[in-house]
């Protein structure tokens, strides 16, 4: 399996054994929008409902923290998942969730992962069948998972900014990266990590909501100031739009790659923390 499968594969394959859609859609706080209630009214038809907030390790001193091994674990078994499956991730939000969940899966050792390129919008678009409802789901024992790998923490990013040896490369719009407007969704400062490149997550997408050519992803980056030699380090508001530039990355064959997890809630949030700010032109 693709790590990017299109909507004509996704349909020809309905319904096969060891074969999981999954709708890992979540929204921010001023969307105003219920994903689990939406997921009801209509979805892929056999798909589950992946509650992406719940997955988050409150225990960490890491705000937005990437989940447990066994929190993962658990929202899999719920859902039927056990070793060997399938999964299809797809989404309905603005902040393409769907890459999230893809992430949390392939940090923790799942390979087995993609993402419906489109997502539902496409989906509907094309005029496809949908369910409504809930999911007849059988429960599984949870399965064993590694802790997760490809992750860094603030202690991390302050060591790079004096030894260099990974770029930072930031998913939010460039108002926020380069403090020019306040980032609202954080009720944080703008501005960014020290040296750190700026590649707005949305600019990665078509207008049908399908990801850019190859060649049109790898000329962002470099457009950005990525160094196709050295490792990257993504970076966001709290850890969401950064998975969408880890897959991007990997479509291109870049998986010398690793999430900031807290992102800017972390770092902004942190007075001690050194920040850069963008002169006006």
């Amino acid at each position: 399996m693709e790590s990017l499968v299109s909507t004509d594969w996704l349909a020809a394959r309905l319904g096969e054994p060891g074969l999981v859609v999954i709708d890992a859609s979540a929204h921010l706080p001023a969307a105003g929008r219920d994903a689990h209630a939406e997921f009801l009214a209509g979805h892929i038809p056999g798909a589950r409902f992946l509650a992406l907030a719940r997955l988050i390790d409150s225990t960490s001193c890491v705000p937005q923290a990437l989940p447990r091994p066994e929190q993962l674990a658990h929202e899999l078994a719920l859902l039927g998942i056990g070793p060997g499956v399938r999964m299809v991730f797809y989404d309905d939000s603005v902040v393409k969730t769907a890459a999230r969940a893809w992430f949390l899966c392939r940090a923790h050792g799942i390979d087995s992962v993609a993402i419906l390129d489109g997502g539902l919008a496409k989906w509907k678009a094309e005029g496809r069948s949908l369910e409504i409802g809930p999911s007849q789901i059988e429960r599984v024992e949870p399965m064993p998972l590694p802790s997760p790998s490809r992750i860094r923490y603030k202690a991390d990013i302050l060591a790079n900014i004096a030894h260099g040896s990974e770029q930072v490369l930031d998913a939010r719009d460039n108002g926020r990266f380069s403090g020019t407007v306040v980032d609202t969704v954080h009720n944080l400062p703008g501005g960014h990590i020290p040296g750190a490149c700026n590649l707005p997550f949305a600019t990665l997408f078509r207008e049908d909501c399908t990801y850019k050519p190859l060649d049109e992803l790898r000329a962002a980056l470099d457009a950005a100031g990525i160094d196709s030699d050295r490792p990257i380090v993504t970076s966001c508001g709290s850890g969401v739009t950064a998975c969408v530039l880890l897959f991007a990355l990997h479509l291109v064959g870049r998986d010398d790659t690793a999430l900031y997890d807290g992102s800017w809630l972390d770092w902004g949030g942190d007075p001690a923390t050194p920040k850069s700010v963008t002169a006006p032109k």
